[in-house]
C-alpha cells in the first residue's frame, strides 16, 4: 500500500493545497505549514483532496489514512524492537568483553607482580648464592694451599731440629767416650772435649732450654781438673743428663710431627669433602638459575601475550560502543523522523475531516 501511495505523490504536485488560501484560519494555516514539512502530512492532504475531486467518500479515506498511520507505527514499533534486541546484544557484549579485560588486567598484574617480586629477586638471590660459593671455593682452595705450604715447612724445620739434635746427641756420646779414657788428660784431650761442647752448643743455639746447660758445662771443663776423678764424675753425669733431655727432645719433636701430619692429612680430607660439596652446590645453583632464566624468559612472553590480547579485547571494546553509538544516532534519527511523519499524518487526518477542508476543495472543484 505504501508503495502505492508514494507513486500517487509524485502525481499530486499539481494540486498541491494553497495554505495561503482566505478560507483558512492563522491558525489553520500555521498547521497546514508544518503539516506541509512533513512529505507524509503532505502526501495525504493531496491525496485527501485529490479523492475528494474524484467523487470520494470521505469515510474511505479516513479509513486508509488511519491504515496508513497504523502501518508507520507498526514500522515504528519493529524498529523499537530491532534497537532494543541491538542493545541487549550490546550490553551483553560490553559486559562479555569488560569481563575478560578485568580477567586479563588481573592476569597481568599477576604477571608483573610474580616477575618483578618473585623472579626477579629470585635471580639476584640466585647469583649472589653463586658467587658466595665460588668465592668458598676459591677461599678453600687457599686454605688448602696454605696448609701444604705450612706442612711442608714445618716438616722441614723438624728435618732440620732431628739433624741439631742428632749431632748434639753425638757429640755428647764422643765426649762421654773420650771422657771414659780420662785419667790425667791432656791439654789436647781438654781442648777436644771443649770443642764438642762448642759443637754441641752451636747444635743446640735455638733451643734455650738447653743453652744455660750447655753453657755451665763449658765453664766446667774450662775450670775442672780432670785429674780429679770426683769432678770428672760430675761432668760425665752432667753430660748424661744431658743427652737424656736431648733425646726426650728428640722423641718429643718426633711426635709431634707425627701428630702434624696427622692433622694435616686430616684437613686434606675436610677441605676436599668441602671442596666437593661446594662443587655440587654450584651445579645445582647454576641449574637454579638456569630454571629462574626460563622463568624469566616465559613470563615476559606471557606479559607480551597478554598485553596484545588486552589491546584487541580494548580494540573490540571500542569498535562496540563506536558501533552502538553509530546504531543509536540511526535510531534516534529514524525514530524522530518517524515520530515527525506520525504526528504530521495525525494532524493531516484530523485537518481534512475539518467542515472547511471539505469547503475549500468545493471552492477548488467550482473553480476549475
Amino acid at each position: 500500500m505504501l508503495k502505492l501511495t508514494l507513486c500517487v505523490l509524485l502525481v499530486l504536485g499539481a494540486t498541491a493545497i494553497n495554505v495561503q488560501s482566505s478560507i483558512w484560519t492563522n491558525r489553520d494555516q500555521k498547521a497546514l505549514a508544518q503539516i506541509h514539512s512533513s512529505g507524509w502530512g503532505k502526501f495525504i492532504l493531496n491525496y485527501a483532496e485529490l479523492h475528494m475531486q474524484t467523487g470520494g467518500i470521505l469515510s474511505e479515506l479516513n479509513s486508509e489514512i488511519e491504515k496508513l498511520v497504523d502501518e508507520l507505527e507498526e514500522e515504528l514499533a519493529g524498529v523499537h524492537h530491532e534497537f532494543n534486541r541491538r542493545t541487549d546484544v550490546h550490553i551483553r557484549e560490553v559486559a562479555r568483553l569488560e569481563q575478560e579485560i578485568q580477567d586479563k588486567e588481573r592476569e597481568l598484574f599477576n604477571a608483573h607482580d610474580f616477575y618483578d617480586n618473585v623472579l626477579i629477586p629470585q635471580r639476584d638471590r640466585f647469583a649472589a648464592q653463586l658467587e658466595q660459593l665460588q668465592e668458598n671455593i676459591a677461599q678453600n682452595r687457599r686454605t688448602l694451599a696454605d696448609a701444604e705450604v705450612k706442612r711442608e715447612n714445618d716438616h722441614e724445620t723438624f728435618e732440620s731440629e732431628v739433624v741439631e739434635h742428632n749431632d748434639a746427641i753425638s757429640a755428647i756420646d764422643e765426649c762421654l767416650q773420650l771422657l771414659s779414657t780420662l785419667e790425667a788428660p791432656s791439654l789436647a784431650q781438654i781442648k777436644k772435649v771443649q770443642k764438642n761442647l762448642s759443637k754441641i752448643q752451636s747444635s743446640l743455639k735455638k733451643h734455650n732450654q738447653f743453652q744455660i746447660f750447655v753453657k755451665v758445662l763449658l765453664e766446667i771443663t774450662v775450670e775442672s781438673n780432670f785429674a780429679d776423678q770426683g769432678a770428672l764424675r760430675d761432668i760425665v753425669v752432667a753430660f748424661n743428663n744431658l743427652r737424656v733431655e736431648l733425646v726426650d727432645s728428640l722423641n718429643q719433636i718426633t711426635a709431634d710431627e707425627a701428630q702434624a701430619v696427622t692433622d694435616f692429612n686430616a684437613q686434606v680430607v675436610q677441605l676436599n669433602q668441602e671442596h666437593a660439596e661446594f662443587q655440587r652446590a654450584v651445579v645445582v645453583k647454576n641449574a637454579e638459575i638456569e630454571a629462574n632464566a626460563t622463568k624469566i624468559e616465559q613470563t615476559l612472553d606471557l606479559i607480551d601475550e597478554l598485553d596484545a590480547d588486552l589491546e584487541t579485547l580494548n580494540g573490540q571494546l571500542q569498535a562496540e560502543n563506536d558501533d552502538y553509538a553509530f546504531a543509536t544516532d540511526v535510531y534516534n534519527a529514524t525514530v524522530a523522523e518517524y515520530n515527525k511523519e506520525i504526528n504530521a499524518a495525525n494532524q493531516a487526518l484530523e485537518l481534512l475531516n475539518q467542515p472547511r477542508f471539505q469547503d475549500y476543495v468545493k471552492s477548488q472543484l467550482k473553480g476549475a
